[in-house]
């Protein structure tokens, strides 16, 4: 991986902050290594063991008749297969979470190249098909939702102000809609998450 020390990092309030955040960091990532993937698994299981232990009918019969869940249950067959149903909702929100991430991404200047190296290595066809939505060649007139923080929003582009400005449906259920005083979609983008942030729920976790 190439030296770090050379990544720009400017603070919020440097005038050149925009331009940095705005350019792609060439490589984007390091390979995770073996100890970051059983990391990864062990944290999925934890958020999918939580939901089976909330759709379970073994677990629900216990706590209605007011008695501790035997760890051991956890290997009852149809505890398993509430798992295996919460491993799906856990797959599903990951393919959500991954739209998001493309469509961010492919709107600031990502390639489908680059988006399908980042999903596992497929080719860049694949990665227009996945995400048709993602890039543009020029500048997007057309609204795409995202989701961050259990909330989405939406960046809009205003052709005659030239600036983007965005809408937004917060995890609290609060909404907001921005002035078009932004200069590009990466900063509206910025904008749309601090917003969804500061409105998320209490105890959510979101991504650093």
């Amino acid at each position: 991986m190439s030296d770090v020390r050379a990544v720009p990092t400017p603070d919020r309030n440097d005038e050149n902050f925009w331009t940095a955040a705005s350019a792609l960091v060439e490589p984007p990532w390091s390979e995770p290594a073996q100890d970051d993937t059983f990391t990864m698994d062990e944290s999925v299981h934890d958020a999918a063991r939580a939901l089976a232990e909330r759709i379970s009918t073994r677990v629900l019969a216990y706590r209605a008749a007011d008695k501790p869940l035997d760890p051991v249950l956890m290997a009852s067959p149809d505890v398993q297969l509430a798992l295996l149903r919460a491993l799906y909702e856990a797959k599903q929100s990951v393919e959500r979470l991954a739209e998001s991430a493309a469509t961010v991404a492919g709107r600031s200047g990502a390639n489908y190249a680059q988006l399908g190296a980042a999903w596992g290595g497929i080719k860049r066809q694949s990665a227009r098909l996945k995400w048709p939505h993602a890039v543009v060649r020029q500048p997007a007139s057309e609204s795409i939702p995202f989701h961050y923080a259990g909330g989405t929003a939406v960046v809009h582009h205003d052709a005659d102000a030239d600036a983007w400005w965005y809408t937004a449906t917060a995890a609290d259920g609060q909404d907001t809609e921005s002035e078009p005083v932004h200069r590009t979609y990466a900063e509206a983008i910025a904008g749309a998450t601090e917003y969804l942030l500061a409105h998320s729920l209490p105890g959510r976790k979101t991504p650093a």
